[in-house]
């Protein structure tokens, strides 16, 4: 962070700095030196994700739009994002004790509304929205596997198919899935000969009334919770659905950086 200005409460520390820098990727030879460290670079789309304003509301003290949004194209249709996701993941998961590779996960999707940027929406019968579902596939941790945004008129049993396929190859210890009963009926099938995955359907109990807390159903629905706290998530305002997943994978990497740079920290006296 440069010293010639606040901190703003999304700047990364110099904590979170130290584990996500390695996963920044360096220059590449024979250009332009950057005119900008990278750290405020990220410290630029975190303010944008959390906040919720728009590229070109940045504030005066924090690099150019133009070239904040540059390295944020560059980096998402490079899988940047993706790739820093499952680096954080891994170091998240053994921290903890766990493998570095889950052998369960969580499926869900969320309907929010869109704006009038073009792209792709559809209606939500079901919840009643025009807009956008995420489809997210979590661990048992609540941490982003996968996550593929589409119109919101797709079926769940429809677009868990758009996720699961691109799974494949991913994941080998990966062998059951948890989903709600919108999951139900050809899907289990299609998932136990497409996947080679076992696909458990967790149903409600329809003799209690009022709200319920569903076995491993509440991991991913927490997931989205935390995702909640991100502001330009709040809606979908992009054109693109590439770009829309890749601020989801943002989010979580925000939210795992942080948690190990907590872990990291010695013991007060």
């Amino acid at each position: 962070m440069s010293e010639q200005r606040a901190r703003y409460q999304t700047d990364l520390t110099d904590a979170e700095w130290q584990i996500i820098e390695p996963l920044v990727p360096a220059a590449k030879p024979g250009g332009r030196p950057r005119k900008y460290p990278v750290r405020e670079v990220l410290n630029a789309i975190l303010y944008i994700l959390r906040g919720g304003c728009v590229w070109r509301l940045l504030p005066h003290d924090l690099p150019p739009w133009k070239t904040v949004y540059h390295y944020f194209r560059l980096w998402r249709k490079d899988g940047v994002f993706e790739q820093m996701n499952t680096a954080l993941r891994t170091k998240s998961r053994l921290a903890v004790g766990r493998e570095a590779e889950p052998s369960a996960g969580v499926l869900d999707s969320q309907s929010v509304k869109t704006t009038e940027t073009p792209g792709i929406r559809g209606y939500d019968a079901g919840k009643k929205i025009k807009g956008r579902k995420r489809h997210l596939l979590v661990d048992t941790m609540g941490l982003l596997l996968m996550v593929v945004v589409h119109g919101a008129d797709i079926q769940d049993r429809d677009g868990a198919k758009l996720v699961l396929a691109k799974i494949k190859g991913c994941f080998p210890r990966l062998r059951l899935i948890w989903a709600d009963g919108g999951y139900a009926g050809k899907l289990i099938d299609w998932v136990k000969d497409n996947c080679r995955r076992v696909l458990e359907i967790v149903k409600r109990n329809d003799d209690v009334k009022g709200f319920q807390v569903l076995p491993h159903r509440w991991v991913v629905e927490r997931s989205l919770g935390w995702l909640g706290r991100y502001r330009r998530l709040s809606r979908d305002y992009e054109e693109l659905p590439e770009t829309s997943e890749a601020l989801v994978y943002t989010a979580m990497c925000h939210l795992m950086v942080r948690r190990l740079a907590r872990q990291t920290q010695p013991a007060g006296p």
